[in-house]
């Protein structure tokens, strides 16, 4: 397969920009369906806007953590597809990664989450998450990643990425298990884990229906590799992510006019944490703010 293989000629903007309107269509209706789920799942301790407010930017977070995770997995495929054409011929190229490909590897993967830092620091800010629960987020998109990857090993792409899994199981494991961790450290890595699988399956089916509409529409090409189609998909995706996050359209479907603080974009502790009380003593100091309400 030659570099020109990887381009369709046929992808020009307007079915770029179909694309990119059925991506914005899929994150909006998996945005709405999270609205549902907070409004369903009320509670007392954390109001309606913090939680929705909080579920959807996670969901920001498993695309962005997402499409990181995929341009590893995606450079990894191109790479490799380089060095089995240039096997057997001399260069620079030929050399680092015959001899250093698992080292290559380990870079690619610093690359990827310093990529994710800046998506989701300046280029798509997501004030609402705690940096625990974008821990959580990005070790789900990992396992998101395997589910992929599986998928493309079972219908017979011709592509390894068994390589690339075993790199994102070590780092799952690592994520729950480590030297100085706790039984309850694990037992609340696993909760987090759990409580997140609505999350992960809203993503699979959002990536697979794109996915589905871009081969079948002739946008993408099976003969680039699947990996190459999914992780134009995810680019896609986080497109669709920075349109609708910086349109703050969700912030006023979700935020009635009087409750505008509601969804102020503040760094927050963990909506999700049972022990979270956003109304506890312990934010105010010395009792002195509760002074000013006249006994109510």
């Amino acid at each position: 397969m030659s570099l020109d293989a990887y381009i369709n000629p046929d992808f020009g903007w307007m079915e770029k920009s179909i694309f990119l309107i059925a991506a914005l269509v899929g994150v909006m209706l998996c945005a709405f369906l999270i609205i549902l789920g907070a409004k369903l799942s009320r509670s007392e301790r954390v109001s309606f806007y913090d939680k929705a407010g909080n579920r959807i930017q996670q969901f920001y977070e498993l695309i962005i953590s997402g499409t990181s995770v995929m341009s590893f997995s995606c450079a990894y495929v191109i790479l490799n597809h380089i060095y089995s054409i240039l096997n057997g011929q001399t260069g620079t190229f030929v050399t680092i990664w015959g001899n250093w490909k698992d080292f290559a590897l380990l870079l690619l993967i610093c690359l990827s989450c310093v990529l994710n830092t800046i998506l989701d620091k300046f280029i798509i800010p997501l004030k609402l998450i705690s940096k625990e629960e974008k821990a959580s987020i990005r070790m789900l998109s990992m396992f998101y990643a395997i589910i992929l990857l599986v998928y493309l090993n079972y219908i017979g792409d011709e592509s390894e990425y068994n390589p690339v899994m075993m790199y994102y199981l070590g780092l799952m494991i690592g994520r729950f298990v480590y030297f100085d961790a706790s039984f309850s450290d694990f037992i609340d890595a696993l909760k987090a884990l759990f409580r997140n699988i609505p999350l992960l399956a809203l993503g699979l089916i959002l990536t697979g229906s794109l996915s589905y509409f871009g081969f079948s529409s002739g946008y993408l090409l099976e003969r680039n590799y699947y990996i190459v189609g999914i992780f134009y998909t995810q680019l896609t995706m986080l497109a669709a992510v920075f349109i609708i996050h910086h349109s703050h359209i969700f912030s006023l479907i979700i935020c009635k006019p009087d409750d505008a603080e509601a969804y102020d974009e503040t760094p927050k502790k963990s909506v999700d944490d049972p022990d979270n009380d956003y109304f506890s003593d312990s934010d105010y100091d010395d009792g002195d703010e509760f002074e000013d309400y006249d006994g109510q």
